[in-house]
């Protein structure tokens, strides 16, 4: 595993299963240092979301900060919780949890954003894996967040790849498509992990039982317990990922492309989100920005975001499992 100074982290996310696995690999990862995670609406409530965050880092024994933030999208009537796939709970209801301390910091998500990036101004990486209304509030009350973060990295969306929600449509982007569309029409350094890759990467449920036999440790016990009530559901959906059993790890390929950029292929073009009708929440990709659209909302002037289109599957597998394996917990 390549090593690199640990690069300074908040993980934006909506716990959930896959936002599980892949907060375990951040912290895993001896290149992440999670300086705190913040929380929003999307697989559960936010106040769930909150408190799946706090237990998770609790019970890995890491003391981050965690805050509580949107609980609802910004124009759009608000979803119910899926939890035919991540559980009532979030993480394939728990039949029980330790008991924890820890508690959440009072700052909402959008403010702590604001304030870690004021205080480590081009240190902080953004990595959002959930609906974008935190991101999107923190860049209404500071306008000079694109400067300040180093770097945004969002799991959601889909160019090519069917849709999850619709057709057309990602989950993530279709809970708040107008928070969605400000963060892609701002000017940060942003690259978009979505289901064109996502769709690729298969983690099987063996491999989080080999986890979790190896550490015998209660934070990887929960992730299969968690893991196994999410192939529940993607194997019933897919045929292909009932062989495993297995599922779609969404969320930790936003990390995998943090640390290994090279495993993917990407196209640059600027990104506008369907906010209204049947195709809400499509993200499009303008790939030919010679052309002067006469359809208002395109433009030379719209930043570019760098999206995955291709990705080495087995190498991510082969980096998560070599990750997860490591001597990352303690007792």
């Amino acid at each position: 595993m390549t090593q690199y100074a640990p690069r300074k982290v908040i993980y934006d996310t909506d716990p959930g299963v896959d936002d599980a696995m892949a907060l375990y690999f951040a912290l895993a990862h001896p290149g992440i240092d999670v300086v705190g995670v913040t929380t929003t609406f999307g697989n559960v409530s936010v106040e769930q979301a909150a408190c799946n965050a706090l237990y998770l880092t609790a019970i890995a024994n890491r003391d981050i900060t965690v805050t509580r933030g949107v609980q609802s999208p910004w124009v759009k009537p608000g979803e119910p919780p899926p939890d035919f796939i991540h559980g009532a709970d979030g993480l394939g209801n728990l039949p029980s949890r330790e008991l924890t301390s820890n508690q959440l910091d009072p700052r909402a998500s959008a403010q702590f954003i604001v304030d870690m990036a004021r205080a480590y101004p081009d240190e902080i990486t953004l990595v959002a894996v959930g609906p974008l209304g935190n991101l999107s509030l923190a860049l209404k009350l500071e306008p000079q967040l694109p400067v300040l973060l180093r770097e945004v990295i969002i799991m959601g969306g889909t160019i090519d790849e069917p849709g999850n929600v619709s057709p057309v449509a990602e989950a993530n982007i279709w809970n708040d498509p107008h928070a969605a569309d400000h963060v892609f029409t701002a000017s940060w350094k942003l690259t978009m992990v979505g289901l064109d890759v996502t769709h690729r990467v298969v983690t099987e449920l063996a491999l989080f039982k080999k986890i979790a036999d190896h550490h015998r440790h209660v934070a990887t016990d929960t992730l299969h317990h968690a893991v196994a009530f999410y192939s529940t559901f993607y194997s019933g959906l897919h045929k292909h990922l009932a062989l495993g059993p297995g599922c779609f790890a969404h969320d930790l390929l936003a990390f995998i492309y943090l640390v290994s950029p090279d495993l993917f292929q990407t196209e640059s073009g600027c990104i506008r989100v369907a906010t209204e009708g049947i195709a809400q929440g499509q993200t499009m990709l303008n790939r030919r920005a010679y052309i002067d659209y006469p359809q208002f909302g395109w433009g030379r002037h719209l930043p570019a975001t760098r999206v995955c289109m291709q990705v080495d599957a087995g190498a991510c597998l082969d980096l998560f499992e070599k990750t997860l394996m490591s001597d990352w917990l303690t007792a």
